[in-house]
């Protein structure tokens, strides 16, 4: 892997906030490093479609290109990784999505991000059925080998990785922040036994990125993106859970469901998707 003063103009071009993943890549196909897009000059940027004002005045920005030499030693002092695009360390299955991020930050051990992989999400608002079902699925599955993604929330997502290291194995949380910020707080301990089992905790955004609403259904496409399969364990009628199951859906990916109480509100998403076709498990065994 790259050292960071190597992705130095990568960490920058990722840090700019007013630039999404798409127009970073156009920016990319016209001037082919972002060292050029770093020296570049207005001329060079203006006639890129989508780039607009506010968008120059940020990549011209000085303090924005002083302040990312704070950033590297921060990122340095706290065992923060980045990985670009072009870095061999980036997951192949992340680079056939539509908009894909140019860069991901990591704690933790990068070569599990090529593992065979299987996303569990599902309610923060669970039952004692769901989190028995999280729990199930991702100890078993992570005991044949399988790398457990979720995205760290609050109920399902947290039982899952909890699953992966009751198990001893491996797990990827993908947060919706940046990784000096623990979110939701209670889950400090989580992240530790994650990193104590070789695990993983990345996220696509810069140091001092706080968990704002607009971040997690970006995240979620990163969660899908880095899997084989998706796994959904309770989902209300209208949920990040589905979402999520879009994104999946676009990428080709498989979406596997656990059926619900019919009486339960945390089930009319998930018994809605087997209706629409998804697979229904009930053994860990059926997922491939």
């Amino acid at each position: 892997m790259k050292k960071l003063e190597e992705n130095k103009y990568w960490i920058w071009l990722n840090s700019l906030k007013t630039i999404g993943s798409i127009k970073k890549q156009k920016l990319l196909k016209k001037l082919k490093s972002p060292e050029r897009i770093f020296y570049s000059n207005q001329e060079e940027i203006g006639d890129i479609k989508g780039i607009g004002k506010k968008s120059i005045k940020e990549i011209f920005d000085p303090i924005l290109k002083e302040r990312i030499e704070y950033e590297i030693k921060y990122m340095q002092e706290n065992h923060i990784k980045f990985i670009s695009i072009e870095d061999d360390e980036y997951p192949q299955k992340l680079k056939e999505i539509y908009d894909y991020p140019i860069g991901i930050y990591i704690k933790g051990n990068e070569k599990i991000l090529k593992n065979h992989s299987i996303a569990i999400i599902g309610c923060r608002d669970y039952s004692e059925y769901g989190k028995k079902c999280a729990e199930y699925f991702s100890y078993n599955l992570a005991r044949e080998g399988k790398i457990i993604i979720s995205g760290l929330a609050k109920g399902i997502d947290s039982f899952a990785h909890w699953g992966a290291v009751k198990a001893k194995e491996k797990t990827i949380a993908v947060v919706g922040n940046g990784l000096d910020t623990v979110y939701p707080k209670e889950n400090q301990k989580l992240i530790e036994e994650i990193l104590k089992n070789d695990g993983a905790i990345i996220s696509e955004y810069p140091v001092g990125v706080k968990p704002e609403k607009n971040n997690f259904p970006a995240r979620n496409r990163i969660i899908s993106g880095i899997s084989e399969g998706v796994l959904v364990i309770e989902a209300k009628k209208k949920s990040g859970t589905l979402i999520t199951v879009d994104f999946a859906l676009e990428q080709g990916r498989d979406v596997y469901v656990v059926p619900g109480n019919i009486n339960s509100i945390n089930s009319t998403g998930t018994n809605d998707l087997i209706k629409q076709g998804a697979t229904l498990v009930s053994n860990y065994k059926e997922i491939e």
